[in-house]
């Protein structure tokens, strides 16, 4: 049992996982949604809407929805990625579901209006759900395709949990500290950045288990030799920026960034209060002082490049933060505590044809950033060093940061 609980935590052995991880993680997973709906439940009365963030309640359903969409009201759920886009799903369990939680009916706006369960109610639909898809899991074909709807909940659900936590953020979810769903933060004592040669490498991943659309497929970068923090830039480094002008002065700034930063008066990363003297910010409804060798977080990717320019470095290449966070380990490369900031823009890799069923299309080239690794609120098994993630470069409620290489 410890093994199989250890196991459900791995990032690569739960993208290959046989019916009987699958069935403990989805119970893990879900009772980390549940730990949320309740660090929410005493002070949905009192939250105030945001545009940054969906509702805690809608995520919450959307969860159960999405899993019994996928699975449970899905007559073709054996046939994996084969399935056909024009199914015509089952009936779900509340005949309200697919107004409330199907998110191509309803906006960020309109989900703050709707007239949705409440906590108790969510705890109930979240249960039969979960309970429909573990019974029909017992079942499964014990292959990619038998198991391939199982899988994607699972991932769907661990990065659900990450909203719940940019939503806690944005609102300021003030949680108690014996039960709160947020894990401590770690800090890693400085180390020297590492150097790697010149090299060829096979980039994204091959064939086998649940493979996400923007890493396929694996295939042959060339690299040339380059320089790479061991960590991620941390509070005390980044502090040096903001004491240095660093956001009163345009040469550090591409132009889109310089507009950014003049149009939301920043003088720092989302939620900073102060930067002299040590960084305080607003977190779970209170000013926190936060320790200046932690991974600095809330900062958008304007604010990376900005800060590599002034400290004559850059961002690293995706093929570079790939290979270092596959190989480097054993030297001291870390990632993990905050998603990282790459540099280029979203693109498919070569060879992936259509976004297979259940993620969403991969974005307009050169419309996004790329974010690695994962933060500490990302689950464990999701923190693949192949994972990718994008979002638009001023994105700053996101728990995102950096790391640099030498220029």
């Amino acid at each position: 049992m410890q093994q199989n609980v250890a196991a459900i935590h791995d990032p690569v052995r739960m993208r290959q996982a046989g019916a009987d991880l699958l069935s403990l993680a989805l119970i893990d997973a879900r009772n980390h949604t549940l730990r949320w709906l309740a660090a929410f439940e005493p002070q949905l009365p009192t939250l105030t809407p945001s545009a940054d963030v969906d509702p805690p309640l809608w995520l919450t359903g959307h969860v159960a929805w999405f899993q019994e969409y996928w699975v449970s009201r899905n007559v073709q759920r054996q046939r994996g990625e084969a399935a056909s886009g024009a199914r015509a799903p089952l009936a779900s369990i509340d005949p309200r579901a697919d107004g409330w939680f199907d998110p191509s009916v309803n906006d960020r706006v309109q989900r703050w209006r709707l007239p949705l369960p409440d906590a108790a109610g969510l705890r109930q639909y979240l249960a039969e759900t979960l309970d429909a898809t573990l019974d029909l899991l017992a079942g499964a074909e014990e292959s990619d395709a038998g198991l391939y709807v199982y899988r994607l909940a699972l991932l769907h659900e661990d990065h659900i949990g990450e909203a719940l936590a940019a939503a806690a953020q944005a609102l300021q979810l003030a949680t108690p500290a014996d039960d709160s769903p947020w894990p401590p933060r770690p800090a890693r004592a400085p180390r020297e950045p590492l150097w790697f040669g010149a090299q060829r490498f096979m980039l994204g991943s091959a064939p086998g288990g649940l493979v996400p659309p923007e890493e396929r497929w694996a295939h042959e970068v060339e690299l040339l030799e380059f320089e790479i923090d061991a960590q991620a830039v941390s509070w005390a480094r980044y502090a040096e920026f903001a004491a240095d002008g660093g956001y009163d002065d345009a040469q550090w700034w591409t132009p889109e960034g310089w507009a950014w930063v003049q149009a939301e008066a920043r003088r720092a990363p989302r939620y900073v209060e102060q930067m002299r003297q040590g960084v305080l910010v607003q977190r779970q409804g209170q000013m926190q002082r936060v320790g200046a060798a932690q991974a600095a977080v809330h900062v958008s990717r304007h604010e990376a490049q900005a800060w590599c320019r002034w400290a004559g470095r850059r961002l690293p290449t995706e093929p570079e933060w790939e290979l270092a966070a596959l190989t480097g380990a054993s030297r001291g490369f870390a990632f993990g505590d905050v998603f990282e900031w790459a540099g280029g823009t979203a693109r498919p890799w070569p060879g992936l044809e259509g976004t297979p069923p259940g993620f969403a299309p991969m974005p307009p080239a050169g419309t996004q950033g790329v974010l690695r690794g994962g933060s500490w609120l990302t689950r464990a098994r999701c923190r693949h060093p192949r994972a990718r993630r994008f979002a638009a470069p001023w994105r700053d409620e996101l728990f995102c940061g950096f790391r640099s290489c030498a220029a």
